[in-house]
């Protein structure tokens, strides 16, 4: 397996980056592999915080209309991200001269990568949700029983994304870049805005 995949790693940045950006600015110390996760990692972070400015009841329409405007936007580059992760893999394979003949994967390690970004978002914020001093008892123990779900789906994840990882690179399983092909951003395919 490469090294440049190390999927401890890139989940351990996922972790503490969600937690760094709620309190500092936004940044991307990292290289190479980690650089580029870390940059789908950041759509997701600002995705998360967009989608709850548009769900909010207080928002005015503009407000929700520009949240609207916004999540398209991180949206596309969140996608975007996932398949520059998917073609630096390919780039690898190529490098090391690795070839397949193998099965294809249901789904690429950028897909399962950006699967694992939301869920350190949405375990971050269960474990806030478990330290609001304003609710019951019965709320901590639905979001309890929430967040033991979550990191068990984390952990089967991390760890079918380190064997889809391994067989790609014995040449096991083939890799593929799928394309998104996304046409809401698109001007000349969506009619809304070509008309």
């Amino acid at each position: 397996m490469s090294s440049t995949l190390q999927i401890h790693q890139i989940t351990g940045m996922h972790h503490l980056m969600v937690a760094h950006w709620h309190h500092e600015q936004m940044n991307n110390p990292y290289h190479g592999f980690l650089q580029l996760a870390c940059t789908e990692h950041q759509f997701n972070f600002l995705l998360w915080h967009k989608e709850d400015v548009a769900r909010c009841q207080r928002s005015d329409d503009s407000r929700i209309a520009a949240a609207k405007r916004s999540i398209d936007r991180y949206n596309q580059q969140r996608n975007d991200s996932i398949e520059q992760m998917d073609e630096c893999i390919a780039d690898l394979l190529l490098r090391d001269q690795i070839e397949s003949t193998g099965s294809l994967n249901t789904e690429t390690p950028g897909s399962a990568i950006d699967r694992l970004s939301i869920l350190s978002l949405r375990m971050y914020h269960l474990n806030e949700q478990m330290q609001r001093s304003d609710t019951e008892p019965e709320h901590r123990v639905a979001v309890g029983q929430k967040l033991k779900r979550c990191k068990l789906q984390h952990e089967e994840l991390s760890q079918s994304l380190k064997e889809l990882v391994a067989d790609i690179f014995s040449g096991r399983k083939r890799h593929r870049t799928y394309r998104q092909l996304k046409m809401y951003n698109d001007p000349t395919l969506n009619p809304y805005l070509y008309a």
